[in-house]
This record gives structure tokens, sequence and C-alpha cells, in this order.
């Protein structure tokens, strides 16, 4: 029997003997984290898929995994044998979880998942779909750590202070920023259950988490001090003595389910219902008001340190990338080099930089037909080595006390099919056309994002996935609440209009299943453009130099204000990263960014 579907049949038999009808297994760790700890990933143990995103749901007789476009074939490769059927999410009539619960679990049954690991917002959904149709919800159940032999423990390990020449903001104003906003909402304490969120508001990182540098850690905001929740063991001498300053008291990480229940009846507790898990939620005794974490907003618009911290890690991880291009196209066919050691090698250029600490998630090294899958990343079991004629994606990104990054090429090894060199024209189209936008303030990713899809949109075809996402300050490389999509997806809370210093990426792709896969990424901070009667103009400052790969590009298709803004961009890339080159990758770079 496969081995999932063996785990599946161990699952239905606790279920069996619970008396429930339907077990529900999110991503989610504890704080709604899109990447998780290895001891979280109780869904990619019970399925076998190993993506960031999905829900795996387990009946008696059937079993359903909902993800989203980005990850369907990897999903029904990883799958195969378990018997879990692919949903796929946002695609047609495809029913949403809740809705296919309330379809499929009969009256007076029961739905059962650990409410740990379930957003505040969708436990309420649960309840109102689920309760309309007298099914009854059991949220204290963490069966899959009953079957999980050898389950990886919590992290232990050592977290780090982050001081104001990177983040270019004490803990104490970002507090009472906080505590402004806490008080505008009416409430005398604030809740803080998002790993990035508390993070960014104390200024100290850890390494609870596999590329992110986050700590598991609860914090509650009142209005004199802070309540952190943490294992105090990963703390040293220097954030004690910050966190005293700022009069921030440290508890037991396990402890706030049992403290938040002490909470006076007369307070009011501020909480995000999508930042929240749904078991804290559930011990509340006090008034809540609901609202996104303030922090959310107030991180995602990066102060002026930050950006220029920002922009220094930016050059540092385009050297290195532009290094690894050089390496590349001029290795692969003189010594082997597979998917796995490109990674490597990707990885020891960015450590070369001053300042790096770890890469910012894990890489995706994709080649040939493997590109096809959005979010692949090569394991031993699936490496294959470069060849002629074919592509290698590198979607990759490097963490640096600077900032973070999230940048994609797709580069050409020898002579390719002249359908591929059309779809990477047209991609790289779309992304200059969003890179090169001129709009009003008060626009919104999906207000803009057809100016990126249009060209590949004549071409009728289309990237299932958003365009792009803002990206965090050592925080989440994915991060609120703005990106570009065409059609919003409210848990996904991407949708905020454009704000001066919002740092976003521009990343459309085309991909052509058990073939190949092409996706360009650059990094943007939002910035201020002229203001008129019109209104405040704004615009996007590229902040990534690595080439284009000129291989792949045909002008013809091009038009000459694409074909100027290409030249300038790789005037620009020379300058800025010649002077880190070799001889060698110098004279390369100098051919490779010529004017076309």
């Amino acid at each position: 029997m496969n081995v999932n579907a063996e785990r599946i049949s161990k699952l239905r038999e606790l279920m069996k003997q619970h008396g429930y009808d339907a077990y529900v297994i999110p991503t989610a760790d504890f704080h709604q984290s899109e990447y998780v700890g290895e001891h979280f990933k109780a869904r990619a143990y019970v399925t076998g898929f190993s993506g960031s995103y999905g829900t795996a749901v387990i009946t008696m007789d059937d079993a359903g995994l909902w993800t989203d476009g980005r990850y369907f074939t990897q999903a029904v490769n990883e799958m195969e044998g378990s018997g879990v059927r692919l949903m796929k999410m946002f695609v047609d009539d495809t029913p949403s979880v809740t809705e296919w619960l309330a379809e499929t679990v009969p009256q007076g049954g029961t739905v059962a998942f650990d409410g740990r690991v379930l957003s505040m917002g969708e436990g309420q959904e649960f309840e109102d779909v689920l309760g309309a149709k007298g099914v009854s919800i059991e949220y204290m159940t963490d069966l899959v750590d009953e079957i999980w032999e050898d389950r990886p423990t919590l992290s232990d390990k050592p977290c780090f202070y982050l001081e104001e020449k990177w983040t270019g903001e004490s803990t104490k104003d970002k507090l009472a920023r906080v505590r402004a906003e806490m008080a505008k909402a009416g409430a005398s304490v604030h809740i803080i259950a998002s790993l990035d969120d508390v993070c960014w508001l104390l200024n100290f990182r850890g390494d609870d988490i596999d590329f992110f540098p986050l700590v598991l850690s609860y914090a509650t905001v009142w209005k004199d001090h802070v309540d952190l929740y943490v294992d105090e063991s990963k703390l040293n001498d220097e954030i004690r003595s910050h966190f005293k300053e700022d009069d921030i008291i440290i508890h037991p990480y396990n402890d706030i389910y049992e403290d938040v229940k002490r909470i006076g009846a007369g307070e009011t507790v501020l909480i995000d219902p999508m930042k929240m898990n749904y078991a804290l939620y559930k011990s509340l005794p006090c008034r809540i008001v609901e609202g996104p974490n303030p922090t959310i907003l107030m991180k995602a618009m990066k102060n002026p340190v930050e950006i220029e911290n920002i922009k220094k890690a930016e050059l540092k991880d385009s050297v290195a990338l532009t290094k690894f291009i050089y390496w590349v196209k001029n290795n692969y066919d003189k010594i082997e080099i597979t998917e796995l050691s490109a990674s490597d090698k990707l990885t020891s250029l960015r450590a070369e930089q001053e300042g790096y600490i770890r890469d910012s998630f894990e890489p995706l090294q994709a080649f040939g037909e493997h590109a096809a899958m959005m979010h692949y990343s090569p394991s031993p079991e699936t490496d294959v080595v470069l060849k002629e004629g074919e592509m290698l994606l590198s979607d990759t990104g490097g963490g640096y006390y600077e900032g973070s990054t999230d940048i994609t090429r797709t580069t050409v090894l020898g002579h390719i099919e002249p359908q591929m060199k059309k779809y990477y024209t047209a991609v790289f189209r779309a992304m200059q056309h969003l890179s090169a936008a001129n709009f009003l303030y008060g626009n919104h990713g999906w207000s803009l994002d057809v100016l990126c899809r249009q060209p590949i949109w004549d071409l009728n075809l289309d990237f299932q996935c958003g365009t792009g996402h803002g990206f965090g300050y050592l925080g989440s490389i994915h991060e609120p609440p703005t990106g570009f999509r065409w059609y919003i997806v409210p848990s996904k809370n991407e949708h905020h209009q454009f704000e001066e210093g919002m740092c976003v990426t521009i990343e459309p792709g085309i991909y052509e299943e058990g073939d190949f896969g092409i996706r360009i990424e650059n990094n943007v901070v939002t910035v201020k453009g002229e203001k008129n009667k019109y209104g405040q103009f704004m615009h996007f400052e590229t902040m990534t130099f690595v080439p284009i790969d000129l291989d792949a590009i045909d002008p013809e298709e091009l038009t000459r204000s694409e074909r100027e803004w290409l030249n300038e961009y790789h005037k620009e890339c020379y300058n800025r990263l010649s002077p880190f080159m070799t001889d060698e990758e110098n004279a390369w770079l100098k051919e490779y960014t010529r004017e076309i």
C-alpha cells in the first residue's frame, strides 16, 4: 500500500473511534504562517503533497486536496497512489472546502480539526456554513499527532536582534504607533499571533522556519507593557536587555492559551480574523474588536532606512545571480550540472556576499519540463542534468541583514525552439509593461494587473497565479496587504491600494505542462511621482539588476519603447554589476547587456 494511503487508513480508524465524519488538515502552523516548520507539516505527512498552500479533507470514503494553480501538476504527481483527489481552487465550479463538506457530511455529523492550525476567519466560516446544515464542529483534536511517528520537535534555535541601522525604527516607536491604532479601534489589548508581525514589532528574528528568519511566538500588547510568549532559552542577553527597556515581559510559549482566558471582561481585545487561530479566538472571554493587525500595513510601507538597505541587498543578490548565470551558460556543456548542484552553486555565490544570512525561501531550480510546475523544487529523486536546447528557471532569493530578495530568471542553454523564444519575449514584455507603469494614487493590484497580462493574453495564454506580491524585510517573502492579481482572493489579503514604500515583485510567466516554463521576476519599490491637478501619480522603481537573457529575446517582437526600456535597463545592469565582476565575467556581461 502507498505510504500515504496507509496513513490515511490509520487516520480513518481514529475518526471512526471518535465518531468524526470528516477531518480537515490545513497547511498552517499555530500562527497562520504561509511556510511552516517541519513539526507542522501534517498535511504533507498525510497526503504526500509538499506545496506551501493547500488544505486536505479526509472522510471515511473520500479525500480531497484543495490548492491553487501554482501546484496543480505538482500535487497530482506527489499524491499519486494516495487516494487523494486534487480539487482545483478558483477553477470553474470547484466547491470550496466548506461548501464540499456541507454537501458531503450528513446532517447531525461531525467535522473535526486542530483549531490551532485553522484561522479564526476560517473557523467562523465552518461554524456558519456547517452549522446551517446541522453539522457540529470539534476543534480541539490533533489526530495526525497520534499517527505521526517520530514527529519533529519544535525548533529551539537561537534568536538575534536587529538594530535600528537595519530597521530604521525602534520598538518603542513602533509600539507607540500600534497603541495609537488600538485606541482608534477602542481596544485596550491587542493580541498578535502572526510571526512576521511579532518579529517586526519587537525587532528580533530567529530560525524556527526553514529559510524564514522568524520566531515561534505570540505577543499581547497592553497600554503599558507587552506579554511575549516564546521559548526563553532562544533569547540572548542582548535581546533580554532590549525587551526589559521596552517593558516586554517574557512567558512560556504555550501559556497564552490559558492566560487569555483570564483577560478581564471589561477589556476590549483587537484581533485579526485572518491572523489568529480559531482555538485562541475561542479562548477569549472578553469583548472583541475585529480588524487587520496594524503592523501589517506599517511593515509593508518600508521606511527610508529599510529601502536603502533593501537596495543594497538587491545589488548583492543581483551580483550573485548574474555570476551564477555566467557560470551556467559557460559550463553546462563542459561539466555535469544538475538542478541540485546549480542550486548549491547559487547559494554559495550568495554566501560570498557580506551580510548574507540564508536563502530567503527554498530555491526553485527547475529545468526543462520541471519549470512548467510553478513551484517545483528539485530533490534527489527528481534531479536532472542540464543540457542544450532547453531552459533553466531559477526562482530564488537571499536573506541579508539589509533585507530579503525574491528574483527569477529563466536562462537559455544553447539554441531554443522559436516557440520558446516567442513566449520568452512575451513574458519580458509583460514584466516591462508593469515595471514602467505610471498611475494615480488609489490604484490596486487588480486594476494594474492587465498591463502585465496583456502581452500573454494576446497569445490566448495565461498564468494561473498572481502576477506579484509584497515581500518583507527579513520576514515573510509573501507579505500582505498588496499584490497583483486580476481578481480578488480575500484569503490572500493582497488588494490594498499601493502606498509609497511598498516593495513588491513583478513576475509574469508562461507554463507549458510537460514541456517548459518561463518566468522573469524583478523586485520594485512604490514611489511618488508628479502631483498635479489630477492627483498624485505613482510609479515603480526597479531594484533588481540582473540581465534579461538576450539569447531568448526576439527584437522584432518589441515595440520601440520596450526596446528602449530594455537597453536602458541593461546599461544600468552593466554599470552597477561590472565593479564586482572578474575580467572574464565583465567581457561576457558587456556582450550580454549590449544594445539591441
